[in-house]
């Protein structure tokens, strides 16, 4: 039998890569080709079952024959709501117009793009580079983590992480940037558990690909922010005085 392919050539995700992303940015400016409706069922779902929407990746992989999502609907709703949610802390704290359209831009761009850019990257390069299981022999076709599925994996670890650190953490703020215990307690508790829960889902993101080894990795985080959170409470650390101030100082 010949083999399917040669390690010596370049690989298919490799040689697709272009067309997909060319096709991918095509649909954002084309809204009646998205499916919103499927893209809350991932929103509702990642916050309460998200090894569903996992299992659904594998039903996509099979059909489509990617791992990364071909709807841009998901990046772009993301990407609303966090603009909305940014502008009612802005109609909040703010002290001007002007000002608010920084603000929304600088988080817009620092929080979700570049950062999940960086991130995006690292967890690409890590895969690729050292986590990905050996091919038993050379007629196997080689399968590599697409860099669009690792921003994917980004955007729906990123989700439910705005619904607590953004959208909860928005109407319990009064009390968050207050001085005293209870707002340091609290605070801390809301920042752990986000970003707790962010580093799990990137973990079942990375899990369920099938070549992928030693996975257990993207959870060592969680034990980080577990062990970092009392500490800040010990040493007086609000982060939701912190990231306010870093935002709105002349409003607190």
């Amino acid at each position: 039998m010949l083999p399917t392919t040669s390690r010596s050539r370049s690989s298919p995700s490799s040689s697709r890569a272009n067309p997909m992303f060319l096709q991918y940015f095509r649909r954002i400016v084309k809204w009646q080709q998205m499916d919103v409706e499927y893209t809350f069922w991932q929103m509702l779902n990642l916050c309460t079952s998200p090894k569903v929407v996992y299992q659904h990746t594998k039903y996509h992989k099979q059909t489509k024959n990617q791992w990364a999502r071909d709807d841009p609907a998901f990046i772009v709703i993301c990407s609303l709501l966090l603009v909305v949610a940014t502008l009612a802390y802005c109609a909040t704290y703010d002290h001007s117009a002007s000002h608010a359209v920084v603000v929304v831009v600088s988080v817009f761009v620092t929080h979700f793009l570049i950062t999940g850019a960086v991130i995006a990257t690292c967890c690409w390069f890590l895969t690729n580079s050292y986590l990905r299981e050996e091919a038993p022999n050379s007629h196997v076709v080689e399968q590599r983590v697409e860099w669009l599925y690792s921003f994917d994996v980004h955007c729906n670890s990123f989700f439910p992480m705005f619904v607590l650190l953004y959208v909860v953490h928005y109407f319990l703020s009064p009390l968050l940037i207050t001085h005293g215990f209870i707002a340091l307690l609290l605070s801390n508790l809301l920042f752990m558990v986000g970003a707790s829960y962010y580093h799990y889902l990137n973990f079942l993101g990375y899990d369920v690909l099938p070549f992928l080894e030693r996975t257990t990795f993207f959870l060592y985080p969680i034990g980080i922010v577990i062990v970092m959170s009392p500490i800040m409470i010990l040493c007086g650390f609000n982060p939701s005085r912190y990231f306010m101030n870093m935002y709105f100082s002349q409003r607190l």
